[in-house]
Parts: structure tokens; sequence; C-alpha cells
């Protein structure tokens, strides 16, 4: 109850978390005393071949070691919260608390329909749990217990139905927390690990620096503009992330098929000394944790023990989540490898598209010829200006080209600029709010950041935003995380940092879109404001419509003149041949 309320934000974490602690130990303790004397001699039946100890036993014994286990875990999180590791009020998130009900939910489901069939099959109600579980977790194993009265048959179709709905729901709600959580802690401990890793393998004399065991990259900062080092930087740390992402989908994967493994051969023993009157091998053993681990449950084999049923029932409730995260990892990584294998097999030999096997060769030669003049284009950085006027130009549209004229005809070109440059900061944002639900998270190009720094007055060839990458980082002594930050917010002066470094946006644990949306919207309220306020002394914005003139007038034909030359019936019609009517 303590922890609930703690949970609901009703009891502080300072008054919750030792009685919760105190509360499982008490219970662990109880827990063993009673086991202690259930299996002494001065509770045994005479003669000893005659006593046997039930399934509440066993349970006791799990337990209480389980309780033991969560009191233990628990000293340490009061411990890291106190030395501030993280907050001390506990807060679920919507997975959490889904995955949470959802589990107390099944498990009085399927405690609720045992005592049900307990009494209509005439079983103890500890059997009938343990029929309960392998009917829901649908591994089927038959043997003495199975319904045999009409009236269990026929509750079976419903109870079954939802047991399995159930099932279904915790399966979704684990892998949505492991997406949530596991996987985004892994990524950034494996991502920082290996940007540490490439920064100390940096050879000055060869001016290489390793993204890989056989993979170099060029790296020197001699001879280049500050637009070129910057670029360099963003091409090496998109490498890290690359290799940072797939060592840590391998690494998920491995240590999860471990899990399994362990779940398997672990099992196994307990099951091979459990049924020792059966005179079970531990291959037999296997096999009928194999069967019922993957639901097989040919029921060839059936457990007659009270600890083998015990365990039975907290094992296979194990493996849920274990072999839930498991094929969660084997999907981002075997089975993804070999589903895109089927289809390019597929593609060219039984199946081929509607283009027929000769196109579909050459489109997949196109594709390795087009990764092979990214990476060259990533490896030799070159100006991002032109693109960057471009995008500026797509945004002209004919109103804002009649205030602008207004304006420039006003004599006043600052305002003519800050106007330009509201409206263009108004019309990325809502780009960036497509961009953010996109899945996978969109990664932009160099120049796409290059563009939107220089919105958020961050000029990627401006050296003194920029300084060299550490391998090791101090953090600051500010409030807050400095992890991906990359500024010191709209009302300080900007820090310098590297795409290399900790503080580069590529760091951070939120999506590209996401950091940008953020400060790109910071921009835009602290621009309106300095609107409102005629005191705030303004600045010419990173943009001008002055540089889009320049670029237009340099492309030397008619249909690029100048835009501010453009009148608003020629843009109107220029659009409409672009178009259509």
């Amino acid at each position: 109850m303590s922890l609930l309320l703690n949970m609901a934000r009703r009891l502080s974490f300072a008054i919750a978390q030792p009685i919760t602690i105190v509360g499982w130990f008490i219970s662990s303790i109880l827990l063993i005393i009673l086991v202690a004397l259930a299996s002494s001699s001065i509770f045994r039946r005479q003669p000893a071949e005659q006593h046997a100890l039930t399934q509440a036993f066993y349970y006791a014994i799990i337990a209480a070691g389980l309780y033991a286990i969560i009191a233990s875990l628990m000293i340490f999180t009061v411990v890291g919260a106190y030395k501030g590791h993280y907050p001390k009020e506990f807060r679920l998130t919507a997975s959490q608390r889904t995955l949470m009900l959802q589990t107390i939910g099944f498990m009085m489901y399927l405690l609720l329909g045992a005592l049900i069939y307990s009494h209509i099959e005439g079983w103890q109600y500890l059997d009938a749990v343990y029929w309960a579980d392998f009917t829901l977790l649908t591994i089927g194993l038959g043997g003495e217990f199975v319904p045999k009265t009409h009236t269990g048959r026929s509750l079976l179709f419903p109870y079954a139905i939802g047991g399995i709905v159930m099932v279904g729901l915790v399966i979704g709600s684990i892998r949505s927390l492991v997406l949530e959580r596991g996987k985004q802690k892994i990524s950034a401990r494996f991502l920082e690990m290996k940007r540490k890793r490439v920064l100390s393998s940096l050879d000055e004399k060869n001016k290489t620096i390793r993204v890989g065991t056989f993979s170099k990259m060029p790296f020197s900062e001699r001879s280049m503009s500050e637009l070129e080092r910057r670029k360099q930087e963003f091409s090496i740390m998109r490498r890290i992330q690359a290799k940072a992402e797939r060592n840590r989908r391998y690494f998920s994967l491995i240590l999860s098929t471990i899990a399994a493994l362990l779940l398997w051969f672990l099992g196994a023993v307990v099951f091979m000394f459990s049924e020792k009157p059966q005179g079970w091998s531990y291959f037999v053993s296997l096999y009928f944790a194999y069967t019922s681990l993957l639901t097989i449950g040919y029921g060839d084999y059936s457990l007659s023990s009270n600890s083998g049923k015990a365990f039975f029932v907290f094992w296979s409730l194990l493996a849920v989540p274990t072999l839930t995260i498991l094929i969660s990892n084997m999907g981002d990584t075997v089975i993804k490898g070999f589903k895109e294998f089927t289809i390019w097999l597929g593609a060219i030999t039984v199946l081929p598209d509607e283009s027929g096997i000769l196109p579909a060769l050459k489109e997949g030669i196109k594709k390795l010829a087009k990764r092979k003049m990214q990476e060259e284009d990533e490896e030799n950085p070159g100006p991002a200006k032109d693109a960057i006027l471009d995008r500026l130009a797509e945004h002209v549209e004919e109103q804002e080209l009649e205030e602008a004229e207004q304006a420039e005809k006003g004599g006043n070109d600052l305002d003519r600029d800050i106007h330009f440059y509201h409206f263009v900061l108004a019309k990325e944002l809502r780009q960036l709010m497509k961009d953010v639900e996109a899945s996978p998270p969109r990664q932009y190009t160099h120049q796409e950041w290059s563009y939107y720094l220089r919105l958020i007055g961050q000029d990627e060839a401006d050296p003194a935003s920029h300084r060299k990458p550490r391998v090791r980082y101090e953090h600051s002594k500010q409030d807050g995380p400095d992890l991906g930050m990359a500024d010191g917010g709209h009302e300080q002066e900007p820090f310098s940092w590297s795409w290399l470094g900790i503080r580069s946006p590529l760091m951070g644990n939120k999506t590209e879109a996401q950091w940008i949306l953020e400060r790109i919207a910071t921009t835009l309220e602290v621009e309106l404001k300095k609107m409102r306020d005629p005191d705030m002394k303004r600045k010419r914005p990173p943009f001008s419509m002055a540089d889009l003139r320049k670029s237009a007038s340099s492309s030397g034909n008619d249909a690029s003149r100048p835009i501010e030359e453009l009148s608003s019936a020629e843009l109107k019609r220029r659009q409409q041949n672009q178009t259509g009517p």
C-alpha cells in the first residue's frame, strides 16, 4: 500500500520507501521461519516416507526469495536517489502504468479462474492454479488436469480466449516498455563508449581516425575552413551513431539469448530433480522445458510433484517477458536481415516485381552505388550556402513578397528582413511537427543542420562556436544536464561545442526533429517578445531578402530574376505554370 501511495504521489518518498523495504524484509523473514518450521521433524507425519510438502510450501520459498530481492534492490534505489542520480519523486510513465495494471489484471484473472475451476472440477486450488497457468499461456500440458464436466468445458470458451487476449496485451506492453526505457538508456551508453573509443584512436601523424575495426576516415583540421571542419566532424559522428546502434542491437540480442538459454537449461535442472520419482533424465527435462517454453506442449510428459508444479507456474510466467524481449531483439537484427534478403531473392528469382528481374538487379546495384556516393560525399565536405539559399527561396510566397516590397519601399530593410525571418521560422515549425512523428526518427543531412542552426543563431561557419572534441568531459555545475544541449539558451551567450563532443545535438536523448523543434519554437517566442517590447534591442536576423536577391540574380536567366523584382502577377503566373490550373 505504501508503494502504491508513493506511485500515486499521495505519500512522500522519504516515508514510503522505508515502510516498503522494511515490510518486504519482514515478510521474507516470516516466510522463511514458516518454511523452516514446516520442514522440521515437529510437523512431519510419521512414518517419514508418507510426509509430502504441499505446493504452498514451495510457493512460500519462491515468495520469500522475491521479497528479499525486491527489498534489496529498493535499498539501491534509495541510495541512488539521495546521491542525486535521479529524482526522488517516483512517477510512472504511461507504458509503466499500463504494464503494471495489465499484469495485475492478468494475475487476478488467472487466480479467479483457478478458484472457479477448483470448485467445478473438484481440484485442489493450487492444482487449479497450475492448470490455469498452462492453459492461459497456451502450453496445454494436459495430463490429469483437463476439464471433464460440461460446465468446465463450456466455461473454457470465454475463459481461455479472455486470458489469451490479456497475455497478448501484456506482451505488447513489455515490448513497448523495453523500447521506451531500455533501448534509450543502452543506446546512450553505447554511443558515449563508441565516441570515446573513436576520439582516442586519432592518428595526427597520418591524419586519420578509426571509426571501426577495419574502417578509417580522414581527419585533419588544418588548411580547412570552419564549415568544412564542422562537416567533417558531423560525418564522423554519423558513422559513430551507426556503429553504436548496430553494436547495441547485437548486444541486446546476445543478452536476451543468454537469458532465454539460462531459463531453459536451469529450468531443466529443477524439473529433473523435482521429477526424480518419474525417472526423468536431464535430456527429458530439457525436452519438456523446450516444448513448454515455446508453448508447443505435446503433453507426453507432465509434472506430478508439488515442487515441480509450483516452480512451473513461476518459471512459465518468467518466460513471457524473457521471450518477448528476445523476439523483439531478433526482429531488429536477424529477422530484419532475413526479411530483406528474402524480398531481394524473391525479386530476382521466383517472384520478380512488375519491372522484371533485370531491372531489379539494376536497382540493387544503383542503391549500392548511391550509398557509396553518399559516403564519399560525407568524407569530402563542401560548402552548403547554395542549399541554404534554395531552402529559403522555397518559403517565398506571393503575400510575403508583397509585404517585403512594401517594407523596402518604406526604406526599412531591417523590418523587411525581420518579417521574412519570422515567416520562415513559422513555416519551419509546421514542417518539423511532421518530422517529429516520423517513424523511424528522421535524420538530417549536414546541410539541413547548417540551415536549422543558422536559423537559431548558430552559424556553422563561425569559429567562435566551435571547440576541439574531448575524449573525457567534465559536466558543468549548472542545475540541468548539458548532454546534447549545444547551446546555452537564447538569453545567454551560446557556448562552444563540437559535433563529436558530449554537447552535440546528436548525443542527447531527444530525436533530431524534437531538438530542432524546441530551439526554433523558443527562437520564435523570443523574437515575438522583442517585437512587443520597444526597449529590447533589435538585431539583424541571420537571413535576409538581400541574400536571396543576390542568389537569384547570379543565375543569369530571366526565370531566376531577383525576387524583389518579380511582381505579384508574374509570381502568380509562374506558380500556375508549375502546378497547373
